[in-house]
């Protein structure tokens, strides 16, 4: 059995130990004790998060530097930066239409009959929008070190950016730093294998204290949320496939073995974060040009959020039907709009979508206590959205490598 399939089976293996456990422990420990009894099995998942994170950032700065620097002149790094944003926006905007299209279709949030809460009832997150002044101060850096603390990646793609354009300018100098840059890349992928072996532990810790807290009834009490966002997740996929297909043909069937093991790294710890050192190296041995991956991934990171873009219109439409509040097409396209903007450049924010719903919600006059119908089920919703974050910047990786010819057999 080759390395890579035995990690992915020693991580179903414990989904479903986990899953079984958190059923037992909900099901036999008292309530008021639950949260003590499960503080251990947090442990795992939180002590792995910890080690991606502490990943992430060098990995995500490093990389890029190299591969904007390999790519040579400016021309280079807007050429592609430009077809990269074109698909980021074309599938945001796929996304967005689509979690629109079924919430309508599908009204799940009408059998929930909600009175209207009263004015000073607030949910537990903040509603501020995300005005175009605070946008800016989040993309562009005071300082790297400051972001490389907080995890801050799009600033640190933005710092990165430029340091590769420079380095790149160098000439000579420059190469000894791309060469210097490249070994610390490669060491740092070294680690992430030492880090990876702890996933299956992390991911039985995970859905032991998940199941074990929300139990069987939070499933019944909102399956038919729950199965009509998973049935749109699966839409969004074959959407975001056949649109890679379209330009990898046949090789789809091939990158979709690939990042099998991400996807469902990223579906077990509920955050993309945690997939993106396997892969990087997945996308790689597909046969996309390192320079190519190294720039277009930690953009995905920032800007190409497919899940979570669907579970926003999905989310926000939801809570408005639960209350009865009718919002015609119009204004269902401005919330799209208003979405699509203010999304951009809070990836790495803890329960990020949920806090650009509280802001949306707040725009159109949508009662935010609503969020407290999504805070039960929004791990169990993180889970399918993550993996659908990392199943889109997959793609877009494979589809710009394409473009740019940089896709080898």
């Amino acid at each position: 059995m080759k390395k890579g399939s035995r990690i992915t089976t020693y991580i179903i293996l414990a989904l479903i130990i986990g899953i079984i456990l958190g059923f037992v422990l909900n099901k036999n420990i008292p309530p008021d004790r639950l949260e003590k009894i499960t503080e251990p099995f947090s442990l795992f998942p939180d002590v792995f998060l910890r080690l991606i994170k502490m990943i992430v950032a060098p990995l995500v700065f490093f990389t890029l530097v190299v591969g904007v620097a390999k790519l040579g002149d400016v021309k280079s790094v807007g050429r592609i930066g430009a077809k990269t944003l074109l698909w980021f926006v074309c599938a945001s905007l796929v996304s967005l239409l689509l979690g629109m299209i079924l919430v309508n279709l599908l009204k799940p949030g009408i059998a929930m009959h909600l009175p209207l809460p009263q004015k000073d009832a607030a949910s537990a997150l903040s509603g501020g929008g995300l005005s175009l002044k605070e946008f800016l101060h989040h993309v562009f850096p005071t300082s790297v070190v400051d972001a490389m603390a907080k995890n801050e990646i799009l600033q640190i793609v933005v710092f990165a950016l430029f340091f590769g354009v420079a380095t790149g300018h160098m000439g000579e100098p420059g190469k000894h730093v791309i060469k210097v840059f490249d070994t610390i890349a490669h060491i740092i992928l070294k680690i992430t294998g030492y880090v990876m072996k702890l996933a299956p532990l992390a991911v039985f810790g995970a859905m032991t204290a998940i199941v074990a807290k929300q139990g069987p009834g939070i499933l019944k009490t909102y399956s038919i949320f729950i199965g009509e966002f998973y049935l749109g997740l699966l839409l969004l996929w074959v959407i975001l496939f056949s649109g890679g297909a379209a330009f990898i043909k046949n090789r789809i069937f091939e990158l979709f073995r690939r990042i099998k093991e991400p996807v469902l790294l990223a579906f077990s710890t509920s955050t993309s974060e945690a997939a993106y050192p396997k892969l990087l190296l997945e996308l790689e041995r597909f046969g996309c040009r390192d320079k190519i991956v190294s720039f277009v991934l930690p953009l995905g990171y920032s800007f190409n959020l497919d899940g979570s873009m669907m579970y926003m219109t999905f989310a926000s439409l939801f809570i408005a039907q639960s209350y009865g509040i009718h919002l015609d097409f119009g204004t269902q396209l401005s919330m799209l709009l208003v979405l699509m903007l203010t999304s951009k450049g809070i990836a790495g924010v803890p329960r990020a979508s949920l806090v650009v719903i509280a802001g949306t919600l707040s725009t159109f006059n949508i009662p935010e206590a609503g969020l407290a119908l999504l805070l039960g089920i929004d791990p169990l919703l993180d889970m399918g959205r993550s993996a659908t974050n990392v199943v889109g910047n997959s793609v877009a990786t494979a589809v710009v490598s394409k473009w740019e010819g940089a896709l080898e057999n």
